[in-house]
């Protein structure tokens, strides 16, 4: 069953991202749970390139997409509001978290996380539990478990 969903929650950031199958699914799992998407730039890859596209399909809505041209820019937007980093590199795990509708969940880029001083203006970290000997889950699949989970909080599915 599908149902219109507009949800004013929480947002996802992507730092640079370069991998343009997995911004394109985070892209669908935005739209179809009616988050908004912030991406900082710079991009590893066009919006035009046939690897975003084929994943993207008709997803792709620019109203529900803000660009960033640096993460200077993105921080100096997000004066007095929480960001979330989620970070391998967090010793709290997000089952232990309390979302707020507001926040801004950021994630780094697949091949290389966010650079220490990102670290260093991000109060709030979290991590995905995982197994010892695994290094990472695929972004898009990190990002629907986050988002899923703080939708849930509070209560907007």
């Amino acid at each position: 069953m599908t149902q219109n969903l507009r949800i004013s929650g929480p947002k996802i950031a992507l730092f640079e991202p370069d991998i343009p199958q997995n911004t394109a699914a985070i892209i669908r799992t935005c739209a179809c749970l009616g988050a908004k998407l912030e991406i900082i730039k710079p991009c590893g890859f066009l919006l035009n390139d046939k690897r975003f596209k084929r994943v993207v399909m008709d997803y792709l809505s620019e109203d529900e997409i803000e660009f960033y041209q640096s993460s200077k820019h993105f921080f100096k937007s997000k004066e007095n509001q929480r960001i979330i980093l989620m970070t391998t590199k967090a010793s709290k795990s997000y089952t232990k978290f309390k979302f707020n509708k507001n926040d801004t969940i950021l994630f780094g880029r697949e091949s290389a996380g966010v650079p220490e001083n990102i670290h260093k203006l991000v109060k709030s970290k979290l991590k995905i539990p995982m197994k010892s000997n695994k290094r990472s889950l695929n972004i898009a699949s990190s990002v629907a478990i986050i988002l899923a989970e703080s939708l849930r909080q509070i209560k907007l599915i």
